[in-house]
């Protein structure tokens, strides 16, 4: 965490450590202005000062949680690792840290979805840069040959469908005792080997049939 440049700065990180202590400490995502400003030793009005809102705290909430899995994805996607391997890291990189989370608390994990559910607005700007970065991946992957027939946006669309489990928290928490490195990477090389507009028989022609 980068360090604060002034006492306002040092004052709204201060916060956010006792807003994160709180949720994890009760294991509930429901905190109230009134209640932070008493765990602070603060006028309500003068935590106002630190948060306009609280959605403004939550946001400083989700960009603490979403830090290290941003500069994962920047540091990825810069470096000069060959697409396959990019896609991979990319994704496992963010999955090995969250499944530590998840190991460490699994109760404070469970609330960090919970928390993320009720405010999406507030978290959505960092699904979005997710996509960003990813689309990246795809349009170096596409450079080499990957992916024929698929536009960027598509081939998006199904590789989010294919790791999900890997990168949404709220379905990573429902199976995570099942989900593996090695079970990604094994991912990563079906889409790289596989994915593209070529139809191999899979689609129906006249409808779904039993046999």
């Amino acid at each position: 965490m980068a360090r604060p440049h002034t006492d306002l700065e040092a004052g709204r990180e201060q916060l956010i450590d006792i807003v994160i202590a709180t949720i994890e400490e009760r294991g509930t995502s429901v905190i109230t202005m009134t209640e932070l400003a008493a765990r602070a030793g603060m006028s309500t009005a003068n935590l106002y000062r630190y948060f306009e809102s609280k959605e403004a705290m939550v946001e400083a909430v989700a960009e603490r949680w979403f830090q290290p899995k941003v500069a994962i994805m920047e540091e990825v996607v810069s470096g000069d690792l060959p697409p396959r391997r990019k896609m991979y890291e990319f994704f496992a990189r963010r999955f090995t840290l969250m499944k530590d989370e998840w190991e460490r608390d699994p109760v404070a994990f469970s609330t960090y979805v919970e928390l993320g559910r009720e405010n999406f607005e507030q978290v959505r700007s960092y699904v979005d840069l997710g996509d960003h970065y990813l689309s990246l991946i795809i349009g170096e992957a596409m450079a080499d040959g990957h992916f024929g027939g698929l536009s960027v946006d598509e081939t998006l669309s199904l590789v989010n469908q294919m790791v999900g489990s890997y990168v949404n928290i709220g379905a990573m928490e429902m199976v995570m005792p099942k989900l593996t490195t090695e079970k990604l990477a094994r991912i990563v090389d079906a889409i790289f080997d596989g994915l593209s507009a070529t139809d191999r028989g899979a689609r129906a022609v006249s409808g779904l049939r039993a046999a």
